[in-house]
């Protein structure tokens, strides 16, 4: 499934969001959800390993990416450059299926 349909379907965003997102570079929505997260926090994201985290963060969202715009987890696979084992692992290890669900 589609994750923009499900955070539609969730109203987690719209198209007015969605087009605001359009505009923005990968670093500056990641850097903006950095921002907003401490704010949240008022700014104590201290001890949380983020520059250790980032691998882990990218190689996640690339396959929910992945399958999310494709049909199969062969196909997705074949997107990222995974083999079938590869990706099949990481949505075990990440519980991705749950999340587009």
């Amino acid at each position: 499934q589609s994750l923009l349909r499900k955070l539609r379907k969730e109203r987690k965003i719209n198209k007015e969001v969605e087009s605001f997102i359009s505009f923005l570079t990968l670093e500056e929505l990641i850097a903006v959800k950095l921002e907003l997260a401490s704010e949240m926090v008022k700014g104590k994201l201290f001890g949380f390993p983020i520059y250790n985290s980032t691998m882990q963060i990218v190689k996640e969202s690339l396959v929910k990416f992945a399958l999310s715009s494709t049909t199969s987890h062969k196909k997705a696979a074949f997107m990222l450059g995974l083999s079938l084992s590869e990706i099949k692992r990481y949505i075990k290890k990440y519980e991705i299926n749950k999340s587009l669900d």
